[in-house]
């Protein structure tokens, strides 16, 4: 590890996978995002794996939760992602899914955060808009996380992107990151490693690390 003016600075998985400062954070791990990607099943298993070591090794883990909002609630923002998303060209058009309290909204059955873990809901991509996420990680001591869900190329990337101005070490478990189009998910983990200050690792790696006595 190499040190500096009193710091310990994580470069590599291994010296980031400590419980005193790293947390897993589990992206958009719902009923209804899983059932849109063909490998859902299979990221189902990989998360799952994750938690369980991550539990192990009593490490922190936060869950989010995207939110859309009803019609009327929406904003110009909000309703112009949504005819985009939807590829419809009206409002009037647009079905909300993903609506708080519907069962797309849920996350999957295989997960169940326990009393000791946090569940967050947002409506942005980037999983520190709009939520105490930064707030609570400072506050434990937390410098760096551990990312697996959905969607690779749609929230992960931008919370990944958001992190690294805020001063995170984020690690991302790639083959525990689901995509909804898998060249789009190959180009983000691409541009990421060129522009550095994150990590990339598989769930074998980890989940080693994560279980590891200490």
């Amino acid at each position: 590890m190499e040190t500096a003016y009193g710091l310990s600075i994580p470069r590599s998985v291994q010296e980031a996978c400590d419980p005193q400062r790293m947390a897993l954070l589990v992206y958009d791990m719902q009923i209804g995002v899983l059932n849109q990607i063909s490998d859902g099943a299979e990221i189902v298993k990989r998360v799952a794996s994750l938690v369980d070591a991550a539990r192990a090794g009593g490490f922190r883990i936060v869950y989010t939760r995207h939110m859309f909002l009803p019609k009327r609630m929406s904003g110009v923002s909000a309703l112009r992602t949504a005819m985009t998303w939807q590829r419809v060209d009206m409002v009037a058009q647009v079905q909300p899914f993903l609506l708080r309290d519907s069962a797309g909204f849920e996350l999957v059955p295989e997960l169940a955060p326990t009393a000791d873990e946090l569940v967050l809901d947002k409506i942005a991509m980037s999983a520190f808009v709009g939520t105490p996420l930064d707030i609570v990680l400072r506050d434990c001591g937390i410098d760096t996380f551990a990312v697996a869900g959905v969607a690779m190329e749609v929230g992960i990337e931008p919370t990944v992107r958001h992190s690294l101005d805020l001063g995170y070490l984020p690690v991302i478990v790639t083959d525990a990151c689901g995509a909804g189009n898998d060249e789009a998910a190959a180009r983000s983990l691409a541009t990421l490693e060129f522009a550095g200050g994150s990590l990339q690792t598989n769930t074998a790696t980890v989940g080693e690390l994560l279980r590891a006595e200490r």
